[in-house]
């Protein structure tokens, strides 16, 4: 089985330790993994800021970098979203419906990939802490994902997982919405921000680096203090090698 990374923008640029633990999580299973070099955003700001022709180029340019790849796995709810949506932004383009349609059928998020595709539970990771997630809008509206995460962190050993209240609620970020509306997203992370503080966790764990950067951020301005890790750091923590074994998926 072949996997290529989608590390996206946040990652890719600023937080490269969670593109690093995904391939190792996904090598300690077995699977091959690359990188491909072309790979650029996926558009999305651009795209959703009404720039639709202007982001072409950007999308054809995805198309092209993982036209070959047998799956493609992203680090970020949002921009796994973003690459599924190509599926009807070129369903009338003669050259490309095709492509879009196999990217959208062969991508997945990291946790559900994990999780939908090679059947894990347990990846035999290991985080004595106390943590809550904050569960991310795209991921969860969009790719209507609200399960792999949290059945993978139920089998963290000695990581005890406490809820946050308005679990629903957004944490402001939104892309170019932090932006166009700062007073707002100001708020809106506020808000988020108390919640955590509430639940009494020492760790902060989402499956959207941005999101986490965006938290962690005002956490700072703050002057309060909470650990923020992305979901493929929490499943390359700690490893139990007796706990880890290569499911038949990755040869079939």
């Amino acid at each position: 089985m072949k996997v290529s990374i989608y590390t996206s923008c946040v990652v890719d640029l600023l937080f490269p330790n969670v593109a690093i633990a995904m391939v190792e999580v996904l090598e300690r299973f077995g699977v091959e993994v690359d990188v491909p070099d072309k790979q650029i955003c996926c558009g999305q700001p651009t795209y959703n800021s009404g720039y639709r022709e202007e982001s072409q180029k950007t999308l054809i340019n995805q198309l092209e970098s993982f036209k070959d790849s047998e799956y493609v796995v992203g680090a970020a709810g949002s921009c796994v979203a973003m690459l599924k949506e190509y599926e009807e932004i070129f369903k009338d383009d003669p050259k490309y419906a095709r492509m879009a349609k196999e990217l959208n059928e062969k991508t997945y998020e990291f946790t559900q990939f994990l999780n939908r595709v090679l059947g894990l539970t347990d990846v035999g990771a290991t985080l004595d802490a106390k943590a809550t997630y904050h569960r991310s809008c795209h991921m969860t509206r969009l790719l209507k994902e609200r399960e792999t995460p949290f059945i993978l962190l139920d089998h963290v050993k000695d990581l005890e997982m406490i809820p946050i209240p308005h679990i629903e609620n957004c944490c402001g970020f939104g892309g170019t919405f932090s932006v166009k509306e700062p007073v707002i997203s100001n708020q809106m992370v506020t808000e988020k921000m108390n919640d955590i503080i509430d639940t009494g966790a020492e760790v902060l764990i989402s499956a959207d680096m941005a999101c986490l950067m965006n938290i962690g951020g005002k956490f700072n301005r703050e002057g309060k203090r909470i650990k923020i890790m992305h979901i493929a750091e929490v499943l390359n923590h700690g490893i139990d090698e007796s706990r880890v074994h290569i499911p038949d998926s990755v040869h079939a």
